[in-house]
């Protein structure tokens, strides 16, 4: 008996950092990215999407911010989709996020977040479109309510940065607290953002 016992606690405290390991997280990083086959060369810099290569894999450039985020800070990761597919050439995707601005268009989403009232942190990330949020942005920001939250706003954009869209973001969701210091990252520096995506998150982790 005693030893039957010895090694059922064995096994138990060998199961503790497992469990602990599996503790879910309590930041979550949303993201909106529409991926472009379109040359950037001489594009107007309200162009807020495009598409980049690293490792042999093509990743929207939010998409691939919104992964390094995740990554480093252990959050899950959510995309933000609509039921209606944007056009993937360049000019027309302009055209179309500029006629859903002029509408004030709320684009209907795919899918929902399970659980949210768990995360305390939402990295919330967008393309830049005609100096705004992207009408997805405003369809999503209305569907949730993230009152006591964090919101870490990052962008990528072609010249433009956030323009007007943090002080929008705190608009529509007046009670949480929307982190100023977004980070902005230039399309043309995607590739090697790491560093830069590090160093903004680890300027608000150290103080926790």
């Amino acid at each position: 008996m005693t030893r039957l016992l010895c090694l059922l606690l064995t096994l138990f405290f060998m199961t503790v950092p497992a469990i602990a390991e599996e503790q879910p997280s309590t930041a979550l990083v949303v993201y909106f990215s529409v991926p472009e086959n379109v040359d950037l060369n001489g594009v107007d810099a309200v162009a807020g999407a495009s598409v980049m290569v690293k490792n042999d894999v093509r990743y929207g450039n939010v998409e691939y911010v919104a992964r390094l985020i995740a990554n480093a800070s252990g959050a899950d990761l959510w995309r933000i989709e609509t039921a209606h597919q944007y056009p993937l050439e360049h000019d027309a995707l302009l055209d179309a996020a500029a006629d859903e601005q002029d509408a004030n268009a709320r684009p209907v989403l795919m899918g929902t977040i399970e659980d949210i009232e768990l995360y305390d942190r939402i990295f919330l990330g967008f393309p830049n479109w005609w100096y705004d949020l992207p009408m997805p942005l405003y369809s999503f920001l209305e569907s949730y309510d993230l009152s006591g939250k964090e919101i870490m706003p990052f962008t990528v954009h072609g010249g433009s940065g956030f323009s007007g869209a943090l002080n929008t973001i705190a608009e529509l969701q007046p009670e949480a607290l929307v982190y100023e210091k977004g980070l902005s990252v230039s399309r043309n520096a995607v590739t090697d953002c790491e560093t830069h995506v590090a160093e903004w998150l680890g300027g608000f982790m150290e103080n926790e």
